[in-house]
């Protein structure tokens, strides 16, 4: 999905937190982008309201914390993708098993393939 900057900053302003700039939201690698991006896509299809985003993420975050994540801001976006995985199972668009199957799929993927290369998702990826 490409996001337009007006798109962005919306999201960036209805959830506290989102690193940013006066452009809009800052990413420090592509996939924290691609998480955005998602999250946006499915709110934007009705999926969960910023309201819900905000509190699903904010108790997220209180557990990492707890779990003694320092909250340097560096794990954000895993506290966001963490928060994606868990509206989406339960707004029923994927179930939990799904999501853990395609990310372990991902994993096993991207152990075979040299560094640089694009990962391509092959059947026997999720053969483990």
């Amino acid at each position: 999905m490409d996001l337009t900057p007006q798109q962005a900053m919306r999201a960036a302003v209805a959830v506290p937190g989102v690193p940013r700039d006066e452009d809009g939201p800052v990413f420090r690698e592509p996939w924290e982008a691609r998480a955005f991006a998602m999250a946006l896509a499915l709110h934007e299809a009705g999926v969960f309201t910023w309201k819900e985003w905000a509190e699903t993420l904010g108790a997220q975050i209180k557990r990492a914390q707890a779990e003694g994540d320092p909250d340097t801001g560096e794990t954000y976006y895993r506290h966001w993708l963490a928060t994606l995985e868990t509206l989406v199972a339960a707004k029923g668009v994927a179930t939990s098993d799904l999501l853990h199957r395609y990310r372990d799929a991902w994993d096993h993927a991207a152990d075979r393939t040299p560094h640089g290369a694009p990962i391509e998702l092959r059947a026997e990826d999720f053969g483990r």
